[in-house]
């Protein structure tokens, strides 16, 4: 009798534990869910805001076609592939331009943890009402830079680079356009200017070499590219 009660008592922990399980996946899923439909529900100002900075010339097309080939080599380098998403692609990490752009459009103050689901299906949103140019638009607009000379904080790249080096990124050498996206990763710690900064022309060297093909990521992992040692 006693040994039927056990049994009994562990099927009903063993339905419970599934019972739980199912509802923190379905949790999950209602939170990614709703990062996407709440991108969706922005796509008129999204879209009128994308094409006003590329008719303006803020986009790829004013950093030129090659430089903008390193900014996406770099950054996101499955870019032109993945809907959003890619933890493939070595070098990639686990956060795409889209979902880096999604942290700034989507929320006031991007926490992590859960925020990463809701920040997931944000980007899926971007990646279904945007065009790849729209997304790169936007992300360059908001993207944070750092500090400047002065100590005054910048995002966006176009804004980084008038202010550091005087004009447009078309316009600076390929050194400081590579200095600038090297800071990319860690905004806060690198610097876009100070060339006595050793973390920062440690960074700089290794973009350097994975430009020049001299170099890959170890994996989709290495962001900072350990592999270009």
């Amino acid at each position: 009798m006693r040994d039927t009660k056990r049994i009994s008592l562990a099927q009903k922990l063993r339905t419970l534990a599934v019972a739980l399980a199912y509802l923190v996946m379905l949790s999950f899923a209602i939170y990614t869910v709703r990062g996407y439909w709440d991108a969706r529900n922005h796509a008129g100002e999204l879209v009128h805001a994308a094409n006003q900075l590329k008719a303006e010339g803020y986009d790829i097309i004013g950093l030129g076609k090659e430089r903008s080939a390193w900014l996406i080599l770099l950054e996101d380098p499955g870019f032109w592939q993945h809907k959003g998403v890619d933890v493939v692609s070595r070098g990639a990490g686990i956060t795409t331009i889209t979902q880096s752009l999604s942290k700034r459009l989507g929320f006031e103050s991007f926490k992590p943890g859960m925020s990463k689901l809701r920040q997931t299906g944000y980007a899926l949103g971007l990646e279904s009402i945007l065009t790849k140019d729209q997304i790169l638009a936007l992300y360059l607009d908001t993207v944070p830079m750092g500090r400047d000379q002065r100590n005054q904080w910048i995002d966006g790249f176009f804004r980084a680079s008038d202010a550091v080096f005087g004009t447009t990124p078309d316009s600076i050498t390929d050194a400081q356009f590579i200095r600038l996206i090297s800071v990319l990763i860690a905004p806060s710690n690198l610097s876009m200017w100070n060339d006595k900064d050793t973390e920062t022309a440690i960074r700089v060297d290794r973009v350097h070499r994975l430009i020049a093909g001299e170099c890959n990521a170890q994996s989709a992992f290495d962001v900072w590219l350990e592999g270009c040692d």
